[in-house]
């Protein structure tokens, strides 16, 4: 006979909701300031864009079929696209001295153009929406393992 399982809290669904909303804000949000005000964007940019796209489709799937074991899959992307998103953030704020600059060959992130909401700079702004998303992954992990 097989072991029966105890449904996974409601709280649970709404932080992966949540998580994929943030995500799926993002993603719109840096189509919008590339697509529509032709602002392109660095290369750094764009790998955290590589790690922020596929979490809307991972955590939309999620959300549709009710996967909480998503932590599992989703948190190693967020994790990466993370750490590229501190890395930036941190030469972005001089933080991290280095021969070149946070945005050095292309387009820069570091002009007055690529700031949202009242002169929030995008790099920092993606290191917050990958920090929430991960806190939400980790917190939907603590409650339905013991």
């Amino acid at each position: 006979m097989p072991a029966e399982t105890s449904p996974p809290p409601r709280n649970a669904w709404w932080l992966l909701l949540t998580a994929w909303l943030l995500a799926l804000i993002s993603t719109v949000a840096v189509l919008f300031v590339g697509e529509v005000m032709g602002q392109a964007p660095c290369v750094l940019c764009w790998f955290q864009r590589a790690f922020m796209f596929p979490l809307v489709v991972i955590l939309g799937v999620a959300c549709y079929l009710a996967d909480f074991s998503v932590w599992r899959y989703g948190l190693p992307v967020a994790v990466v696209g993370w750490l590229i998103a501190l890395y930036h953030s941190l030469l972005y704020t001089g933080l991290i001295a280095e021969s070149l600059k946070p945005c050095g060959v292309g387009p820069s992130c570091s002009g007055a153009a690529m700031t949202i909401l009242g002169g929030l700079p995008l790099p920092l702004l993606s290191l917050g929406v990958f920090t929430l998303i991960i806190v939400l992954l980790t917190l939907i992990r603590r409650r339905l393992l013991p």
